[in-house]
């Protein structure tokens, strides 16, 4: 598996991934994000057994599809601060979730933003697992939240954020008491790390 960096924010560089395997998906066919991936080398499916639980709608051409690609982010500069990156949407196949490809695929997205220029990342989940996912690659929460039930968190590019242990214990707690509903495996992940240890 590569890394490739396919084009910096404004690049009008797209994805066309497969709706079926990739969360946001749609959102990976708009210009206007960099984009990176993590892709077989040779240009091969990332997951040639995978199948699909449904049929592709007939509005989708499969053959345009980019079917070499196991993750994705898309990132953008913020628009109060040009030194700050923000990751907008990161997405893993279906089928590969689980082996640490968010996490690897953030990392090195994290280095290549420095050489773009940045000094800061920043990023806003919705779900307790990618907020763990984050923690290990160096984010913190910040104890801000978006208006749409997503904790804030960030980091510099050349360091991790300081690894504060009552501060992760934090943007869990912020989950548990937020306004969104947890499902059951949510609700079990949280106690886990907060009750368990």
């Amino acid at each position: 598996m590569e890394f490739a960096f396919v084009g910096a924010p404004g690049s009008d560089v797209t994805l066309r991934l497969d709706y079926r395997a990739f969360a946001y998906a749609g959102k990976f066919v708009l210009g206007g994000p960099g984009k990176a991936v993590l892709r077989t080398p040779d240009g091969s499916p990332a997951v040639p057994e995978w199948e699909p639980d449904e049929p592709l709608s007939p509005a989708v051409d499969e053959r345009a599809l980019d079917h070499d690609v196991v993750a994705a982010v898309s990132f953008s500069p913020d628009r109060t601060d040009p030194d700050r990156c923000r990751i907008r949407y990161v997405t893993v196949h279906v089928a590969r979730r689980g082996e640490g490809l968010g996490p690897r695929l953030i990392e090195r997205t994290v280095d290549r933003l420095a050489s773009e220029g940045y000094d800061r990342v920043q990023i806003a989940v919705n779900n307790p697992f990618a907020y763990a996912a984050l923690h290990k690659c160096g984010f913190a929460y910040t104890g801000e939240r978006t208006g749409i039930a997503e904790l804030e968190l960030a980091r510099t590019v050349d360091s991790p954020a300081d690894d504060d242990p009552e501060r992760y214990r934090e943007g869990l707690r912020a989950f548990r008491e937020g306004d969104r509903d947890l499902d059951e495996v949510e609700e079990e992940f949280i106690a886990d790390r907060l009750d368990g240890g």
